[in-house]
């Protein structure tokens, strides 16, 4: 793990308070970015989303798929709680909190914004720190790959209809036009891009090829996250210090919903008896959010300066954390398990 991804929440809180500081302290110039668009899409935001997706999609290896049916039962759990429940729990939780037990705390008119970031986080999965969580747990290096693999490929198909579906649920706008172009412009592009890249450097130096040109590209994809959350909170500055507690709220449901996750996935990997080289990883898949992919939709349907933008970003906030103490809880329970 980099010493930014080490330390990427560190990083990420810092970039929230110069995006504050720069909102209060230059409106103007935040104005003038949030103009510089086509077809309601940003164009430095595309930018540095692009900077963020695009190693990411590099490290997806199409050939590994033919080793999918080789350990069925845990790519089962991860593809059935991936596509099948946590979209489906996260917009419960969404409702829960912020129609009900938040509702009081606050804003009325961004509760649906906020419902739609959470629905976008449970609906991308997977990002691709993903192989440093397996990697902390000592699991399946080539099984890892499999399930990053098989989980783009069904988020090209399947990401869309279960965003529309669950925002239509909650009494949503559907943006179709805008959901697609995102979903083209940041899950299937890149995915391609990221192929055929793949694909000419196998041919010019292997595997190693692949690996050298990921780590030169690598801390790209990181300031085009950090970058990213300093324009987002130079244009929530104002709505955010108005309601200082409103992250840690936001934050609540995302937490409850990865520890909850990770339990269903854990458990039924040990209850299935898999060895923890491929329990521990698949229920890390299946608790990790594709945050990049969630930030990227969220400014594309609700813009820069929206609720489900914002959560989103918390998510990213929280994501790293987490995710060490659920390695840390795997790696100590590892002797429960088959080796």
């Amino acid at each position: 793990m980099s010493l930014f991804e080490r330390y990427l929440t560190l990083w990420v809180a810092l970039c929230i308070v110069a995006g504050l500081t720069l909102g209060a302290l230059l409106p103007g110039v935040f104005a003038s970015l949030a103009r510089l668009e086509y077809a309601s899409v940003n164009l430095i935001v595309a930018v540095l989303i692009w900077a963020m997706v695009y190693p990411m999609m590099v490290a997806v290896d199409l050939s590994s798929l033919k080793s999918v049916g080789q350990r069925p039962k845990g790519l089962m759990i991860t593809v059935v709680i991936n596509w099948l429940i946590k979209p489906f729990t996260m917009a419960a939780l969404g409702v829960l909190f912020f129609q009900y037990l938040f509702a009081g705390l606050i804003d009325g008119d961004k509760a649906t914004e906020y419902i739609a970031g959470l629905i976008l986080l449970g609906a991308a999965p997977c990002t691709a720190m993903v192989f440093v969580w397996s990697q902390m747990t000592k699991g399946d290096a080539n099984y890892t790959l499999v399930q990053v693999s098989l989980n783009d490929l069904i988020m090209v198909v399947a990401f869309a209809p279960i965003v529309a579906f669950l925002l239509g649920v909650t009494d949503i706008a559907v943006p179709w036009e805008t959901l697609i172009l995102s979903t083209v412009l940041y899950v299937v592009i890149p995915l391609v891009a990221g192929v055929l890249t793949r694909s000419a450097l196998i041919r010019q130096g292997g595997e190693a090829a692949v690996a050298a040109f990921t780590a030169r590209i690598k801390p790209a994809s990181v300031m085009g996250l950090l970058l990213t959350v300093v324009l987002l909170f130079g244009f929530q500055g104002p709505v955010i210090l108005a309601q200082p507690g409103l992250i840690a709220l936001l934050a609540v449901p995302i937490i409850i919903q990865s520890y909850g996750i990770f339990a269903l996935g854990y458990g039924w990997a040990y209850l299935w008896k898999l060895p923890h080289k491929i329990a521990a990883p698949c229920a890390l898949i299946g608790t990790s959010n594709f945050f990049e992919l969630a930030v990227a939709v969220a400014i594309g349907l609700f813009g820069l300066n929206s609720g489900a933008a914002l959560v989103t970003v918390v998510g990213v906030l929280v994501e790293v954390p987490v995710m060490l103490s659920l390695v840390a809880f795997a790696n100590r329970t590892r002797g429960k398990f088959p080796q």
